[in-house]
């Protein structure tokens, strides 16, 4: 594929707009009370298929976040949306609590939101289930075609750098930082946690917790797995990477277009993409506009997609997926080994799905056997039963049983980090004071 090819994409997504605008403007004049079809079944028929028309057609933009407000010991408190540090491929935003100077203190939270072809809107709920507890930092990743090309590219070492950044930036006063990656940024934040205490960088994390992420796909491969291993990163560079055309601001960048991701998702549960707009359609005809509406708030967010620079594309899938290399000992960062026995202090929680067909059961869990300095007493695993991927990190199952796991872990660990602190501080004054 190549630069005209993401054209072609360009150029049907345009031809049928005149459709998409008469399909919205039928829809318009069939919801229009006045109108006395819109009360028929022929009125209601014709605005369902409109409006199905027209949502299956639309360029979905970034969705925003929405979380005004959360609720803290029975009270609710506002939120504000606060990015503390840019670049070029990220934005580190802050979820401000409008909480008074004598609150108590609390958890520091930095959510690793994947590169997946989503938007980190995509864990608002991840994000919900911890704002009345922690306070909450996380990776809004850029997509990649808005990006010019003089900002030069974005690879795995790239990311691991981002975050070892963003751990020093966040540990800069001396407060313990906790981190959580959902699916994918697994194997770079726990890279970049190896990097940090390697190195004796007090600014390395407290605790890290990885759910549903690709430690290692040799276990319980799952079609994805497979399809990645057997394929190679040469067949997906000649066949899913493409250069970003005029007039985007990364015209020429080579990517790998989110387009093609969601096609890939899609075509995973097909039948149940299927079901889910025919049930949509019967939803509108009925009046059930509940339903209906849940359906557009989970379809507003799941087509919203971004396209990924190439060489982190293609780095992934060679070191995740075909090399395994971080499970060999074999994963490089900067041409320096990636030893995960170089961490002795962080804490490790994993969580996995049991119907997780994207990462399957034993793949997150393999961290605990890698990482062997580890205090038993600072390692958990929690397998969740009946959920998928999804469920790992969003859903009435994260929020009534994974979330308090996870809470309850992290607090303890923070507990320990801060006690461990608070003895440093004395041990050194006191060697002051005898000097």
């Amino acid at each position: 594929m190549n630069f005209f090819s993401y054209h072609m994409y360009e150029f049907a997504h345009l031809a049928v707009a005149p459709a998409r605008a008469m399909s919205d403007a039928t829809r318009l004049m069939f919801h229009n009370p006045l109108n006395p079809l819109t009360h028929t079944v022929m009125g209601r028929n014709l605005a369902a298929a409109a409006e199905l028309f027209e949502r299956l057609t639309r360029r979905y933009g970034k969705p925003i976040f929405d979380l005004d407000s959360t609720w803290i010991d029975g009270k609710e408190v506002a939120v504000v949306e606060e990015i503390v540090w840019r670049k070029p491929f990220c934005n580190l935003v802050r979820f401000v609590r409008d909480l008074p100077a004598t609150a108590p203190r609390q958890p520091r939270l930095l959510i690793v939101a994947p590169i997946s072809g989503h938007y980190a809107t995509l864990l608002r709920g991840t994000v919900e289930a911890f704002l009345p507890y922690c306070e909450v930092y996380i990776t809004d990743w850029t997509d990649a075609r808005m990006v010019p090309v003089t900002f030069g590219g974005f690879d795995l070492d790239d990311y691991i750098d981002y975050l070892i950044e963003m751990a020093r930036l966040l540990s800069a006063d001396g407060e313990p930082l906790h981190t959580l990656g959902v699916c994918q940024p697994s194997v770079p934040l726990i890279a970049a946690v190896a990097v940090m205490e390697r190195d004796g960088d007090p600014a390395a994390p407290a605790s890290m917790t990885l759910m549903g992420g690709p430690i290692d796909t040799r276990r319980s491969p799952t079609a994805v797995n497979q399809l990645a291993e057997r394929r190679g990163p040469g067949w997906f560079r000649r066949n899913c990477i493409v250069q970003v055309p005029f007039p985007y601001p990364g015209v020429g960048r080579e990517v790998y277009p989110g387009f093609l991701q969601l096609s890939g998702f899609m075509a995973m549960n097909y039948d149940k993409h299927v079901n889910a707009h025919v049930e949509m359609f019967n939803h509108l005809v009925d009046g059930d506009g509940d339903s209906a509406e849940k359906h557009r708030e989970f379809y507003d967010e799941y087509m919203a997609v971004m396209d990924l620079d190439a060489a982190y594309y293609l780095q992934t899938i060679e070191t995740v997926f075909v090399k395994h290399a971080l499970p060999k000992g074999e994963m490089r960062h900067r041409d320096t080994l990636v030893d995960l026995a170089d961490i002795r202090r962080a804490g490790l929680m994993t969580v996995e799905g049991e119907k997780d067909d994207i990462s399957g059961v034993g793949q997150t869990q393999a961290a605990h056997d890698l990482c062997v300095n580890i205090p038993s007493d600072r390692k958990q695993h929690h397998l969740q039963m009946g959920v998928g991927h999804y469920g790992v990190f969003n859903g009435s199952r994260f929020r009534n049983e994974i979330a308090p796991r996870i809470r309850e872990f992290i607090a303890g660990v923070d507990a320990s980090s801060r006690a461990r602190v608070d003895k440093g501080g004395k041990d050194k004054a006191k060697a002051a004071k005898k000097n």
